[in-house]
């Protein structure tokens, strides 16, 4: 078969009839030999971070893709599109008119990989903990809305929460609400490690080397018990330096799979050769990149200084010369396909204008040149980083209102510096934990948020975001979310630059590519399969 771009839809359920040309998960083998996925992602545990694959810790969307693996929630996000349904769970609901009690059964039956029943008490152990321990990742403030945990016999958890919380069945659906067996892990202390316990669809056999997991082999769990149907017995995860030394391996078989994160000139590369046995798949994604700034540091303090970067900045022009079609400008937190999205960056700074920034910098009574310093990853979101970067500085400086230096650094030394407010300004990625509005704004601007941003506006924490999460009405929450987001383009916290499509490059003889990552950027190996070539 010649290499073809298979094109998804959003709606997954509309694919059924074009899915035989990639294959159906249906078809997929459950033996043979191990399917191989590559990735970018690096996974090290150090001294900042010495607890990488701890449910309580993780919060990136390398270390959750091992963890949807291995370590069972009660809610599952499903295939395609769509609310969570209960996995670990056999039901789950709110059981009061206000959204502030929800109920859980487990599935009857259920047990960890080494045989050790799994109760209602280690669901509650699990959320506890994870409350408690409050690692600095900032991974618990999903977890924030929920005030008590109670049980009732062996098979039944009720979460009573503090506010009405619409978006909580999502929040379930986390790694960080995982299923942990309390004789692996310490209430008072993070697991360090990559070692995993749980019972979900697969075992972890992690091979490490100098504190870094450079292999992670997965084995079909036998007496897992939950909604997933798992299409084969074993896949390896191979982590690679870089998306050439990556590509070159699916070139010469030596993996099976292509996953995040391919450089734009391999997507480009795979979309256009006819020539080669591999198929590229391309999937509507809600990854999105920005611009955040510690607000209390003096170079960027003044709001003018971050409005007139935003009212600079040319995303256009940014994703023409580094991502091409693969992107799209991002003029909000939200992405523009999700319910409560609004324009806001463009509705208040319309279209790049330099002229307009030196206005709001005279203004303000602010010098210029401003100088800064935008710091970036090397290795956490793609080759391409660099090239935008460059082409940031080349915009800021061009206007004559800043004098911009870049600074790469590798993510285990970037991301505990970005936290400790280290940077002034700094790149980063958000891969959602779910697809609602909610999950793009309150990790960067409630209390106890994912950058650790100083930033506070009382409105948004006090009473936009808890008036939104009332509505189970997506739609009826548009109003405050809509608010929220007018708020950020005028204080500029953050500033949106693009969201991007999602792409999976396999050979021809692996199946359920299709259904390999949903939406939220979740890598979903049980759909994987081994079909026949040609």
């Amino acid at each position: 078969m010649n290499r073809k771009t298979l094109v998804l839809a959003a709606a997954m359920g509309l694919l059924a009839p074009v899915l035989a040309a990639c294959g159906d998960t249906e078809s997929g083998g459950g033996s043979g030999d191990a399917i191989v996925v590559g990735t970018t992602d690096r996974f090290t545990a150090s001294t900042e971070a010495p607890a990488p694959l701890d449910p309580a810790y993780a919060y990136d969307v390398g270390t959750w893709n091992i963890l949807r693996q291995t370590v069972q929630t009660l809610m599952v996000q499903p295939r395609g599109e769509g609310e969570p349904v209960p996995e670990a769970a056999e039901t789950c609901g709110f059981t009061d008119a206000g959204n502030e009690r929800y109920t859980c059964t487990l599935r009857d039956g259920l047990t960890f990989a080494n045989g050790d029943p799994v109760t209602a008490a280690d669901v509650k152990y699990s959320i506890d903990r994870a409350r408690s321990l409050k690692a600095d990742s900032g991974v618990f403030a999903l977890l924030s809305t929920i005030d008590t945990v109670e049980t009732q016999g062996d098979r039944e958890v009720i979460f009573h929460l503090r506010t009405a919380d619409a978006t909580f069945p999502y929040k379930l659906s986390t790694p960080v609400a995982g299923i942990v067996d309390p004789d692996a892990y310490d209430k008072g202390k993070l697991r360090e490690g990559f070692d995993v316990d749980g019972s979900g669809p697969y075992t972890l056999d992690a091979e490490v080397e100098n504190d870094e997991l450079v292999r992670a082999t997965f084995t079909k769990n036998p007496d897992y018990k939950g909604s997933l149907k798992v299409n084969n017995d074993k896949v390896e995860m191979v982590s690679f330096e870089s998306a050439d030394a990556m590509g070159e391996a699916l070139e010469k078989n030596d993996i099976d799979v292509m996953g995040r994160t391919m450089s734009p000139e391999q997507i480009q590369k795979l979309a256009g050769d006819s020539e080669d046995e591999i198929d590229l798949v391309e999937m509507s994604g809600l990854e999105i990149r920005y611009l955040a700034f510690n607000t209390d540091a003096a170079s960027v303090k003044t709001k003018a200084v971050r409005q007139a970067m935003a009212q600079i900045v040319n995303r256009s022009e940014l994703i023409s010369k580094v991502y091409g079609s693969q992107a799209e400008p991002l003029y909000s937190l939200v992405p523009a396909s999700i319910t409560g999205h609004s324009n806001s960056f463009f509705n208040k700074y319309g279209d790049p204008s330099p002229a307009k920034a030196r206005g709001l910098l005279e203004k303000a009574g602010v010098s210029t040149p401003v100088k800064l310093t935008l710091h970036y990853t090397t290795d956490h979101y793609g080759p391409g980083t660099v090239k935008e970067f460059e082409q940031l500085k080349k915009q800021l400086n061009e206007s004559g209102l800043f004098e911009v230096d870049i600074k790469g650094t590798p993510w285990s030394t970037f991301r505990p510096a970005e936290q400790k407010g280290e940077y002034d300004v700094y790149g980063m990625g958000w891969f959602p934990d779910f697809p609602d509005a909610d999950n793009f704004l309150a990790p960067f601007l409630d209390k106890d948020n994912f950058l650790g941003s100083p930033y506070d506006n009382g409105e948004i924490r006090g009473k936009l975001i808890p008036e939104s999460r009332r509505q189970a009405d997506r739609l009826s929450a548009s109003n405050s979310l809509t608010d929220i987001q007018d708020i950020v383009a005028a204080d500029v916290p953050v500033l949106p630059l693009w969201q991007g499509k999602q792409y999976v490059a396999a050979a021809d003889d692996i199946t359920g590519t299709a259904y390999s990552l949903n939406s939220s950027s979740t890598l979903q190996l049980w759909e994987l399969g081994r079909g026949v070539s040609g």
